[in-house]
């Protein structure tokens, strides 16, 4: 995906706020690099509302938000548009943060801290279905995941014991291996010596046939099935 450009178009980004200048100067970034920026805000609220209007793919969000916290902002445009985006920036990098965000469904966490081409890199790959995370943050979140599936189940909630296993081929339980291990599509791609769409469509392929929404969620299904135990 070259520049700002996606399938059919540009792509569609929408940034949240609260700090004008802030939010300004992400929007010109953006929109200086070939995304269409459709919409701003600068609070939960506004947020919300925003978003329902103008129809972003990739929605850039800060977490402490006026009016409705940022998780919650996520948790609503989501249930809204399951195909919308939301990747987190944030000046946190404090670990109830990020595992707020990411419970809440956003695909990825960055902190203020990353640069201008870190920051436009990240919107392209959200946009492209990968879970970005500032580096050290991915380790968080897998190692919450891991807590997690060594819960024991609630009699009440299905879990992995009594779910049949959807039959992926070798490579796609190799992809799926590399994802929970949090591997970027290059980086996957790069190891198993096959094109960056390739990897793509393997992930894809294996989403739709667990039944699952983004990478987050083939994450977790990976580390409550074991999948990325025999990963170095």
């Amino acid at each position: 995906m070259a520049g700002g450009q996606v399938f059919g178009g540009r792509l569609r980004v929408m940034v949240v706020d609260d700090h004008p200048m802030w939010r300004e100067a992400v929007a010109r970034d953006l929109a200086e690099a070939g995304f269409e920026v459709v919409a701003t805000a600068g609070d939960g609220a506004q947020a919300v509302r925003r978003a329902a209007a103008s129809r972003p793919q990739v929605l850039l969000l800060d977490l402490h938000l006026p009016l409705l916290p940022g998780a919650e902002v996520c948790r609503q445009v989501l249930a809204r548009d399951p195909s919308l985006r939301v990747l987190v920036l944030s000046a946190s990098g404090e670990q109830a943060d990020v595992l707020a965000a990411v419970k809440s469904g956003a695909s990825g966490y960055l902190v203020k801290s990353a640069g201008r081409e870190e920051l436009l890199e990240a919107v392209r790959r959200t946009a492209a279905g990968e879970a970005v995370f500032t580096p050290g943050l991915a380790g968080l979140v897998l190692g919450e995941f891991r807590r997690l599936a060594a819960e024991p189940v609630d009699q009440g909630r299905p879990g992995p014991a009594g779910v049949p296993v959807p039959r992926l081929t070798a490579r796609e339980t190799e992809v799926l291996r590399m994802v929970a291990k949090g591997l970027s599509y290059r980086q996957i791609a790069a190891k198993l010596v096959i094109s960056h769409r390739t990897v793509q469509n393997h992930v894809q392929n294996t989403l739709g046939k667990l039944h699952l929404h983004n990478r987050v969620e083939l994450v977790r299904y990976a580390i409550e099935w074991g999948i990325d135990d025999d990963l170095a």
